[in-house]
């Protein structure tokens, strides 16, 4: 949650009357808030060359520089680190206060000031700078390496989306192709919102979902009384994605009688309903997506070959997350932010050991596993840091076989080795023994080893 945890909070309390001034700023030290008492602006302005707090308390009419004079001068000096500001006014010149609002105050109190009001205005307005410079900060992160809710900076992804804005100012159907869990559908999303159809329909289906005796209806619609049960006339999803979108997830599930319909569409854009004898002209784009190895569903003659080939005009390739480098702790760091945003907790980052541990980790179950591993571990956490304790346990439980299987290898063999090479020689073999393990992957071997890349690659380069 957000705690009120005054003991962080810095206060400068602005008040020329100094009975006044310093009520308040025994009141705020009573809370446990950080605190100050100025009594006048250019000596709140002399303390905030050194100390800058989190809010500012100060009266409208101050001698010499007045409340709004000295609001508009710190947010004009301190832009790195602006506080909020509580302006106190008199009864009678609640105009002012309104212009300080305009201004920029978040708030203001009037006197004769009522103490209880006081703290709980104090801590609202604090609780809502926490609420802001967090939705600032995780809105910076999601602007950072963003691409339509995909995330990521590997050479893959860059790649992947330079593809998405190409294939997206053409008009031929896209086969998206990708593990479960990559995000195929935010791959078909980010094609309709790239193209000079995103301001019309985006309709995503999953063909697995349809039962086969309701496919034709469900895609091309039917007539009033077309079969049993068919009340009134219905739309299909072509019908309805006209102009737009039509997204086919997990195409290899579509009946193969579907198929050769969704062919002769993609052929003459037309569409006939069930039980009418009238043809209609759609203007659809389509894309599909499948986890499955098309041309061996073609060679096994479950998935239309001439289908294949039509929709085969561009293909996607979604990378699994294992073979994103360094996108893992960009996408952990991401889902960890919106976590704590809905849960309201404040969870500062993953601890190193924990990082190492889901990099160690192939994630067979891509994006998607990350996503439940970390609202997993967000939801165990109460602490400040992602502890090791808090992520799965058959994720932690994969650093431990890794690190069985490292200590039961060969490297190890050598330790009993008469003749005795040197420290150097056996790091090497060890380095070598763990690439091989991981197949190559110089990210995962690196996490494993418990070393930097750049160390990694260092000693690599000694060896060659």
């Amino acid at each position: 949650m957000y705690p009120d945890q005054n003991k962080n909070n810095k206060i400068l309390v602005v008040e020329d009357d100094k009975g006044l001034g310093q009520l308040l700023l025994e009141e705020l030290q009573d809370h446990g808030f950080d605190s100050f008492w100025a009594a006048s602006a250019e000596e709140g302005l002399s303390i905030m060359d050194s100390w800058i707090p989190d809010l500012v308390v100060t009266d409208l009419r101050l001698p010499g520089m007045n409340g709004l004079e000295f609001l508009q001068t710190v947010l004009d000096n301190h832009a790195h680190a602006q506080p909020d500001f509580l302006m106190i006014t008199a009864f009678g010149t609640i105009s002012s206060a309104v212009e300080a609002l305009k201004a920029g105050a978040e708030d203001f109190l009037t006197k004769p000031i009522d103490l209880d009001h006081f703290i709980l205005t104090v801590k609202k307005t604090l609780r809502n700078r926490a609420l802001r410079i967090e939705v600032n900060e995780i809105k910076d992160l999601l602007k950072s390496d963003c691409f339509h809710e995909m995330y990521g900076n590997s050479s893959s992804m860059r790649i992947l989306f330079d593809q998405i804005k190409r294939v997206s100012q053409a008009e031929g159907p896209v086969l998206i192709l990708g593990e479960s869990g990559t995000g195929k559908e935010l791959v078909a999303r980010a094609v309709h919102l790239e193209s000079k159809q995103n301001n019309h329909p985006f309709i995503a289906v999953n063909c697995a979902g349809i039962p086969e005796h309701l496919a034709e209806s469900e895609f091309f619609g039917h007539k009033e009384g077309a079969f049993t049960g068919a009340s009134k006339s219905r739309h299909g999803l072509f019908a309805q994605a006209d102009g737009g979108t039509l997204f086919l997830d997990e195409i290899s599930e579509m009946p193969l009688f579907m198929q050769a319909k969704l062919l002769r569409l993609l052929q003459d854009g037309q569409v006939r309903p069930v039980g009418s004898n009238q043809e209609k002209q759609v203007d659809v784009r389509i894309l599909a997506a499948t986890h499955s190895e098309l041309e061996e569903e073609v060679r096994q003659g479950h998935f239309r070959e001439d289908l294949f080939y039509r929709l085969d005009t561009f293909t996607l390739r979604v990378p699994p997350l294992r073979d994103r480098e360094n996108d893992l702790e960009i996408l952990a760091e991401r889902m960890l932010r919106s976590f704590c945003v809905q849960t309201g907790k404040k969870i500062s980052g993953f601890s190193e050991s924990s990082l190492r541990i889901l990099d160690g980790y192939h994630f067979p179950g891509n994006v998607r596993e990350l996503q439940n591993a970390v609202e997993r571990a967000v939801t165990f956490c109460d602490g400040k840091k992602i502890l090791p304790r808090h992520l799965p346990a058959r994720i932690r439980e994969n650093q431990s076989r890794n690190q069985e299987r490292s200590l039961s290898g060969s490297p190890l063999n050598i330790l009993y080795d008469q003749s005795l090479p040197p420290l150097a020689e056996i790091e090497q073999r060890y380095i070598r023994h763990v690439l091989d393990r991981v197949g190559g992957n110089k990210r995962r071997a690196a996490s494993i080893l418990g070393i930097g890349r750049r160390t990694l690659y260092r000693r690599l380069g000694e060896e060659s």
